[in-house]
């Protein structure tokens, strides 16, 4: 009886035909994942570490034909001079009220809305949700004449609810909050429903609780956008005491016109910056789960 070996894998064909197949997946996944994370990470961070490293630069420094990313001797000049030239507290203070009060009706006007709109069966449902979709589509820009006509007739102008009153609407959060909506099991509410809950305790004893991702993650998008709305209140307002901080940065870049001001420019800009960073940085973890959340059904 005869045996033949000539045709078995060897180990150390093994071997080496696992290391090309681990060389090939690391260079795939290298080129595939690791190299666009990398560049976009240096497109998005790389501006904004400039921007907080030139804040603390001289003017010198800034306009050279020989410019360094750190700053040689590091100055807090630029941020005294934007205190100096604009009342900061007064427009930090303004963006906080605008951004937290209109982001918060913003929030709970697409809960809400989400919420009737998937679980009351009424004839004008699909209108609505139709209505919404209409709205995503629809550019902002468009109704800023009308918005303008409405809000100066009814005596907006230079107050923080001329500039809050026109962006209440949310058409954005209200579309993801019904996609999560309609994850949810029917019979949880059917259940709670037995049991004598309304739809206001269905609300926010089920269906909120187990939506948090989902609304932190429509919460952060609210809060940015909020925070830097430039032409609205750019229109709305024309004194310093009630502009917002991005308006109130043009107004400073306004009363400038040489090169000296761009360290001034970007310490306000890191002031405008940092506060959403901040935020940003605390509701990070539920921004990929809200977003995804709903994408998948069992």
């Amino acid at each position: 009886m005869s045996t033949t070996t000539g045709s078995l894998p060897t180990p150390s064909r093994h071997r080496s035909s696992g290391r090309r197949t681990d060389s090939r997946r690391a260079l795939s996944a290298t080129l595939t994942g690791y190299l666009p994370m990398i560049l976009a990470l240096i497109v998005i961070a790389f501006p904004l570490l400039w921007m907080l490293s030139s804040s603390f630069k001289a003017s010198s420094e800034i306009v050279t034909a020989n410019p360094s990313f750190l700053p040689h001797r590091p100055t807090l000049r630029n941020y005294a001079d934007v205190a100096g030239a604009l009342p900061i507290g007064r427009l930090f203070a303004n963006s906080a009220v605008v951004t937290i009060v209109g982001g918060g009706v913003k929030l709970l006007l697409a809960i809400t809305t989400a919420y009737a709109v998937v679980f009351i069966d009424t004839i004008w449902s699909k209108f609505v949700f139709a209505f919404v979709l209409a709205a995503l589509m629809f550019p902002g820009e468009a109704a800023i004449i009308p918005n303008y006509i409405t809000i100066a007739t009814m005596g907006g102008r230079n107050t923080l609810w001329g500039i809050i009153l026109p962006g209440l609407g949310s058409a954005f959060g209200t579309f993801l909050m019904r996609q999560q909506f309609l994850t949810l099991p029917r019979s949880l509410l059917e259940a709670a429903e037995i049991d004598g809950a309304g739809h206001w305790r269905k609300l926010w004893r089920i269906v909120v609780p187990v939506s948090i991702p989902t609304i932190a993650t429509v919460g952060l998008i609210t809060i940015v956008t909020e925070w830097n709305s430039y032409l609205w209140p750019l229109i709305i307002t024309d004194t310093p005491s009630h502009m917002t901080l991005p308006v109130g940065l043009n107004l400073l870049k306004s009363a400038e016109s040489s090169t000296g001001v761009y360290g001034t420019l970007m310490a306000g800009a890191t002031l405008i910056i940092v506060p959403i960073l901040i935020i940003f940085a605390a509701l990070q973890k539920y921004i990929v789960a809200g977003l995804t959340q709903g994408a998948v059904k069992e």
